[in-house]
């Protein structure tokens, strides 16, 4: 993915809302982790959009996101996990799904979009 513009609301509700108080990587994960575990309403249906060689998902797949791993899983990357052939999920990482907008509401699709902005722009925690 290209590297999007700046985008100045965005960077703000990042740097106000989610990393605020982060003083290292290890906070600013978990700032990510807080405010996606708040504003992701599960379940909700997603598209794989990228091939990532950790997933077994393919492009233009459609999954069934239900909910959110541990934060030890999301220490270095967000995940979320998926409906699977395992009782309790399996974790993707959320950076290969976009929401599809009928199955989704407006809270989950920014979170969603604020994680891809954040990956795109190449920060890292």
């Amino acid at each position: 993915m290209a590297k999007p513009k700046i985008d100045k609301v965005r960077e703000r509700r990042i740097e106000l809302e989610i990393i605020a108080d982060a003083h290292d990587e290890e906070e600013r994960a978990m700032g990510w982790y807080y405010y996606l575990e708040e504003r992701l309403h599960f379940p909700f249906t997603a598209t794989c959009i990228v091939k990532r060689s950790i997933s077994p998902l393919q492009v233009k797949s459609e999954v069934s996101v239900i909910g959110i791993p541990s934060e030890d899983e999301c220490a270095y990357e967000m995940f979320v996990l998926i409906r699977w052939d395992r009782k309790d999920g399996l974790g993707v990482p959320l950076s290969q799904l976009k929401p599809i907008e009928e199955d989704s509401d407006a809270s989950t699709r920014q979170a969603v979009d604020d994680w891809h902005y954040w990956v795109r722009m190449g920060y890292s925690f």
